[in-house]
């Protein structure tokens, strides 16, 4: 995180002037000068005393002076310190509560699920949302079929959970009619079905290697084939972002040579990946600012993330890009509620 002193460092009224200056220049986009200050901290401060509490900010590099202005502006430590120490985070009203609710309906697809998710974190913060694809590790197997297509080609089938159905295609070593494939299939339907996708695979493994010799051919490519089904479903590794646009609307972020950059990121995926995969671990909503991502693309914004849960597991996180200046104490419940709400809806078929 973001070298910063400690709040007991700073006086009540230096506090109260650092949240003041935090919030003005979040909600204008603007440097903020002694006089706004003076106007709007609610403190009997002459302007001398506040530019003396400013100079002592900048001391601690808090905030700083652009060089077109008299006024200040937060440094990465000057948010760090108000978002842990100063920030005062209120619930979501209730309605838009309900409508996030009603957005992420059970009824939807992973697929539809995971990019209403996106979408919604990107239309209420008008910032970028982002949503990794869950891990399927704890998906219940209900069936699995095969359908032939072409000579070595295949279609699996596989439905899982209540109502969720995974198609993909795989290339076999030889051709197997249609009535081999079935009886494929009703091997492993009467052993692995019931089981989440992680133990299936781990027992299709020990299979493998530990009966192949005693196994006829036709049951040990069930076991293969069926294998190489589920590894294919565990492969999946996407991240689903959406209104990455919205961060054209911010005067900081404008440069070109650093939007082509981070739009690049967003078309590559494999950072924003990488700084989600962090998450997957912690506990709650993480705050990154500026440089405390590791991901130079991000100096310049902030990343809020929460991670969501099926079946009392992390499977995956969301989350929100923006400029360092976003409303900290809105977004935040947002990511927040979003995240608990996607995991209640995937929650739902299990």
């Amino acid at each position: 995180m973001t070298d910063t002193p400690p709040i007991t460092d700073l006086s009540d009224r230096a506090q109260r002037l650092l949240r003041t200056l935090v919030e003005s220049y979040i909600r204008e986009g603007q440097p903020v000068g002694s006089r706004t200050l003076s106007r709007t901290a609610g403190l009997d401060l002459s302007a001398a005393s506040i530019r003396n509490v400013m100079a002592d900010l900048e001391e601690m590099r808090l905030v700083s002076s652009p060089h077109t202005s008299a006024g200040r502006i937060p440094t990465a430590a000057g948010y760090r310190l108000f978002v842990d120490s100063l920030l005062e985070v209120k619930p979501l009203d209730s309605r838009e509560v309900q409508t996030l609710r009603e957005r992420l309906s059970p009824e939807l697809e992973t697929k539809a699920l995971v990019e209403s998710a996106s979408g919604l974190l990107s239309a209420v913060t008008q910032m970028a949302g982002m949503v990794r694809v869950p891990r399927r590790e704890h998906a219940s197997l209900r069936q699995i079929e095969f359908m032939k297509l072409s000579e070595r080609r295949v279609l699996v089938i596989l439905v899982m959970n209540k109502n969720e159905v995974q198609n993909r295609i795989l290339e076999l070593d030889r051709d197997y009619s249609a009535g081999e494939l079935q009886q494929m299939a009703n091997y492993l339907n009467d052993r692995v079905v019931g089981r989440d996708l992680a133990t299936v695979r781990q027992q299709l493994l020990r299979e493998m290697k530990a009966v192949r010799e005693h196994m006829n051919s036709l049951m040990l490519a069930a076991i293969e084939l069926g294998e190489q089904a589920v590894a294919a479903d565990q492969g999946a590794d996407d991240v689903v972002l959406a209104g990455q646009f919205h961060l054209l609307d911010y005067a900081e972020l404008t440069s070109v040579e650093k939007l082509r950059q981070l739009f690049e990121a967003f078309n590559e995926k494999r950072e924003i990946l990488g700084l989600l995969d962090q998450c997957i671990h912690a506990q709650g909503v993480q705050i990154f600012i500026g440089q405390e991502s590791g991901h130079r693309i991000l100096d310049d914004c902030s990343v809020v993330t929460a991670p969501y849960e099926v079946g009392g597991h992390v499977v995956g996180v969301l989350g929100v890009i923006g400029p360092t200046r976003m409303p900290y104490d809105r977004v935040i419940p947002i990511v927040d509620i979003t995240a608990r709400l996607l995991g209640a809806a995937l929650n739902s078929r299990l």
